[in-house]
């Protein structure tokens, strides 16, 4: 620590001789030759304290106090506020003290001038109004042990021992921590080197797969079709055309392309992918080359076909059948050879330097060759049920060939110690809130580093969370017990407490609209928990409320109708100016409200079951919905209660999630947090799964989606997660019943 502090003395210096600071470098450098422990001093702390107090400078001694608040008290947890609180209290009574006994009265009665506002609502100051005005108060009972001299010396050693620990645990200042981030930045850029040599990899990986299927699907030349009647000179150059092509085309036996073949054996009907024309036939490494018989004009003229043996090497018939063709088309005129050796070298040159690319709209046209199969009615590999497979795709969850993002890194914020519930990330993406069903809220921020800023406890069961949108250090927490609190993240205070309905008191969901001048709060009867439900659900939808209210006046301007009947609403959602809410309640029912007229504009039942989660797409022309039927469906807003698409999900996407542990133990938790989150653009969706994440690319038929990547790091299911676009990389958050919450960076890669 002391080369540390050397340094940074140097760095001071050299600042204040470029500014020209030169009294003040000279103090510097009179109060370095005086300090000889080259390191923190709370000594020099409690010294400026008393001197604010001892020359009755308030202003100094409160701007000091609040500074030491903002720097070190702040970071603090909840359960040591009070005991700022009441260091706080006696200090500024210390000081009340220290003008009394100087016998400076105005001082005295100017300091509760200036603070009575802020002082007169607190208990602990209620009596010292008086003080002023008695004729000897150190002679009064209640005033009488704070003039002892064992009381202040009790108070600066326990505020001497307090800093000193609080610094002890505190990070160093940022000059001293300079060689620190130089290290960082190193580090961080030799890690973004390495990323960078990764993702240039990945994308050259790409790049040669995509050259190397178009190789594949390129159109042959037409003198193919004659490679049976090639002579040795021929043979010869296209076995080197055929040593070149290796490593772009599957392997196989060179004399199956010309060897003219039999009948297919029945019972084993080969797999052929086809190329640009029919003619085009590639066979599987895997599976025995394909039988099907071929016919060519000479040679079906000059001669009848012979079977050929089913195995992947030329059995001995073959090899004679096929020195018989070579021989054959040795004997035919040497100046027609030699000018198809000259053509065929041309178009190899063209084919093997600029290969046509080829679209999978053309795949299905006829080509101009002479070959055709004899049984053109043999199904191909491909159908049209598991064509996206064959693209890299599958309808149930498989993973996509071109991979839209790329997981840069993967942390892990493991502070709770049970099931997560929620997990929110704020607008401007700088802060978690994420919530556990023993309801404890944890405010952590993850840039530059992961880092808790504030834990709250609470003596009710807490429900739901949601950000506040202006502004953003805001938090909503609704309780089990009929109340609302806004709760300031920065000064870790509740600002309000709302008492929502006692015949209604489970807070199941919060959505704080975007102008951020009210909230809707859904307010819920009894027999739903917030976490884990032991008994079997009840039949009869829950009975429930949907409120607005203010945030400025913390009043409640109206209740929403529900109709038919007043039932719980699960998931709420506004759109991006407020304008309309969404909501998905317990009888399977969507909801469509118009906030400037405050009613509903269109309702449809949308599941068989709960309503789990809701959102609006990114155009915001559609609603999507997850329920307990275990559907994902898009509906068209225009026209209601029109479908535009329609998935069915597992059962660890959608809930309820079970967790099983030794000796038959189980955990089972109702979905409750979001389960699905969008990335910047709507193109794709983050859902859950056992394992982590899994993101999903929206598509416009069917299957309505297709899966693109999974994120993983799970060990226990993922019960609700999000998806922060606000800075360049997007970052996904996973949160699972095993209390872990995985933090996901993406790089997306543009197309």
């Amino acid at each position: 620590m002391g080369s540390a502090v050397e340094r940074t003395d140097e760095h001071v210096r050299e600042y204040l001789i470029y500014r020209g600071f030169t009294s003040t470098l000279k103090h510097l450098d009179s109060e370095i030759k005086t300090d000889k422990e080259k390191g923190f001093r709370v000594d020099k702390i409690i010294d400026q304290l008393q001197h604010f107090i001892q020359n009755f400078d308030l202003f100094g001694l409160k701007e000091y106090w609040l500074y030491l608040d903002r720097r070190l008290f702040c970071r603090l947890e909840d359960v040591y506020r009070p005991t700022v609180n009441k260091l706080r209290t006696s200090l500024f009574r210390y000081y009340v003290i220290n003008t009394i006994q100087k016998g400076n009265i105005e001082r005295t009665q100017e300091f509760f001038q200036k603070q009575a506002l802020e002082l007169q609502g607190q208990v602990e100051w209620r009596e010292w109004f008086i003080l002023p005005f008695i004729p000897n108060p150190e002679q009064n009972p209640t005033f009488l042990p704070y003039f002892s001299r064992q009381w202040a010396d009790t108070f600066l050693v326990s505020l001497h021992n307090f800093l000193s620990v609080l610094f002890q645990c505190m990070p160093q200042p940022v000059l001293l921590s300079f060689d620190a981030e130089v290290q960082k930045m190193t580090s961080l850029t030799e890690e973004n080197e390495q990323l960078r040599q990764m993702l240039f990899a990945l994308q050259t990986e790409s790049r040669d797969q995509r050259e190397g299927d178009e190789m594949v699907h390129h159109k042959l030349p037409a003198y193919v079709q004659n490679m049976d009647r090639l002579g040795d000179t021929e043979l010869d150059l296209v076995s080197s055309q055929r040593a070149v092509s290796t490593s772009t085309t599957p392997s196989r036996n060179f004399f199956s392309t010309f060897l003219p073949q039999g009948r297919r054996t029945p019972g084993k009907p080969p797999q052929v992918t086809t190329g640009s024309s029919p003619s085009q036939v590639t066979v599987s490494r895997k599976e025995p080359p394909t039988n099907q018989p071929v016919k060519s004009k000479e040679a079906v003229q000059a001669k009848e076909v012979r079977p050929v043996s089913n195995q992947t090497s030329i059995s001995e018939p073959a090899s004679s059948q096929c020195q018989q063709s070579i021989n054959q088309a040795s004997n035919q005129s040497s100046h027609p050879r030699h000018r198809r050796i000259q053509d065929h070298e041309k178009e190899r040159k063209e084919l093997f330097s600029k290969p046509q690319p080829q679209t999978p709209e053309k795949k299905g046209e006829t080509g101009e060759m002479d070959l055709t199969a004899e049984n053109p009615s043999e199904p191909p590999d491909c159908t049209s049920s598991s064509s996206r497979s064959c693209r890299g795709g599958t309808e149930g969850g498989g993973l996509s060939a071109e991979q839209p993002f790329i997981k840069l890194s993967q942390e892990e914020y493991g502070e709770h110690h049970s099931s997560i519930m929620h997990c929110r990330v704020d607008c401007s993406g700088r802060r978690v809130a994420s919530l556990d069903v023993d309801g404890v809220v944890k405010v952590w921020s993850f840039n530059p580093i992961m880092q808790t800023k504030a834990t709250i406890m609470s003596n009710s069961p807490l429900l739901s969370l949601e950000w506040a949108a202006k502004p953003d250090r805001l938090l909503l927490l609704g309780s089990g017990v009929g109340t609302v609190r806004l709760y300031d993240t920065d000064t870790k205070k509740n600002l309000y407490e709302m008492n929502i309905d006692e015949t209604h008191p489970r807070i199941l969901s919060l959505a704080c609209s975007p102008s951020g001048s009210s909230f809707v709060c859904s307010a819920a009867a009894l027999s739903r928990s917030g976490s884990v439900e032991s008994v079997p659900r009840l039949p009869i939808p829950v009975s429930g409320q949907l409120l607005l209210w203010d945030t400025k006046t913390v009043k409640q301007q109206l209740q929403f109708s529900l109709e038919p009947e007043p039932v719980a609403i699960n998931c709420t959602a506004f759109n991006h100016n407020g304008n309309l809410l969404v909501t998905g309640a317990a009888d399977g029912v969507i909801r469509l409200f118009d906030m400037q007229r405050y009613e509903s504009v269109m309702s449809w039942r949308a599941h068989n079951g709960e309503v789990y989660s809701v959102e609006f797409s990114y155009d915001e022309n559609t609603v999507l919905s997850i329920g307990e039927d275990g559907k994902f469906i898009q509906w068209n807003i225009h026209r209601c209660g029109v479908k535009q698409s329609e998935q069915l999900l597992p059962q660890d996407a959608t809930g309820p999630f079970v967790l099983s542990g030794y000796s038959g133990y189980k955990q089972v938790q109702v979905p409750r947090g979001r389960l699905f989150a969008f990335d910047s653009e709507g193109h794709h969706v983050l859902t859950c799964s056992s394992s982590g994440g899994l993101i999903y690319r929206l598509t416009s038929g069917e299957p309505a989606l297709e899966s693109v990547l999974l994120l993983g790091g799970h060990k226990a299911p993922v019960v609700t997660v999000d998806w922060c676009s606000a800075l360049d990389c997007g970052t996904c958050l996973t949160a699972s019943m095993d209390g872990k919450i995985k933090l996901s960076t993406l790089l997306a890669q543009k197309t």
